[in-house]
């Protein structure tokens, strides 16, 4: 019989999702040396390696194609026998994972605050990442909920929607439009515009806005998080459009929120799992928490 690990199961699970040590590495929370040692004892128990090396990435053998999905089944049932044993002990105890978007920073921690002091015997886990990330840990389906500005496109999901996220037009104080009403998008186009990175869902989403009026959008800057853009328009660089929810942390004089045609964009905030899972007794009531207390995240 092979002595295999759940622990070196779940460690190939994620390299072999990833295809990057670094990334499996900061999914579980080890050292990179540390995901290598698993994986290294892993493939000297089977008896063959699992991953190789194919230029600057890493690529399943034929054997790790093999073990993956047997490592999934095998984490499936574990998570599904978790399950069980939560459902009898009810909230005294249990997990909770969660892996959100980085703009929802500024709102799950409170959300997850109030739960917890509610049912003090369920561990919490909350992963924050950028939305690509969180559509891949989505695609495996080894977290409880997932939580996303827009419900992802290609994947077979069930989708909640909990909170308004309204998107706002971003500027400086001191920005000539600041006090100006009913612009246009046509005018704003002409401002030179900071952006997250493609594939963000408020990119999406501002873009399609100026595409159906057959405008187009030229980046000043690109940048990979909120903060960084938020600091870029207060140095004048640019204007943007977050999330009202990036500003929480914000007195309302800080930055200058533009009235445009069209803005707000009225969005949602989801908690999303994979169509047709069952969901543990914890995360069916960490979800009939959200639905009653969203006024905790806008506090």
């Amino acid at each position: 019989m092979l002595h295999l690990t759940l622990r070196q199961l779940q460690v190939f699970e994620s390299a072999a999702r990833h295809l990057s040590l670094s990334r499996a590495a900061e999914e579980l929370h080890l050292s990179q040396p540390g995901v290598s040692m698993q994986l290294k004892k892993l493939a000297e128990t089977v008896g063959h390696p699992l991953l190789e090396q194919s230029g600057k990435r890493l690529r399943l053998t034929e054997h790790g194609q093999d073990l993956v999905a047997t490592a999934r089944e095998v984490l499936g049932a574990v998570k599904n026998y978790e399950l069980s044993l939560v459902a009898r002990r009810g909230l005294t105890g249990g997990s909770l994972r969660i892996v959100a978007i980085t703009t929802a920073t500024y709102f799950i921690p409170r959300l997850l605050g109030e739960f917890s002091r509610q049912h003090p015997g369920v561990k919490v886990s909350l992963r924050v990442t950028n939305r690509e990330q969180v559509l891949e840990s989505l695609s495996a389906g080894l977290e409880d909920l997932y939580i996303l500005g827009q419900p992802p496109e290609g994947l077979a999901v069930t989708a909640i929607p909990f909170l308004e996220n309204p998107l706002v037009v971003l500027a400086a104080p001191d920005h000539p439009l600041a006090r100006k009403r009913g612009i246009t998008l046509a005018r704003l186009a002409e401002e030179p515009w900071l952006l997250r990175e493609p594939g963000s869902g408020t990119r999406k989403a501002v873009e399609r806005l100026f595409a159906a009026s057959g405008l187009s959008l030229t980046p000043r800057m690109e940048l990979g998080g909120n903060e960084a853009i938020k600091q870029a328009v207060l140095a004048n660089m640019g204007i943007s459009v977050l999330s009202r929810h990036a500003l929480s942390l914000h007195t309302p004089d800080q930055f200058a929120i533009l009235d445009v045609q069209g803005f707000p964009i009225r969005r949602q905030w989801y908690a999303v799992y994979p169509a047709g899972r069952q969901r543990t007794v914890v995360a069916r009531t960490f979800l009939d928490f959200l639905m009653e207390h969203g006024d905790v995240a806008s506090a």
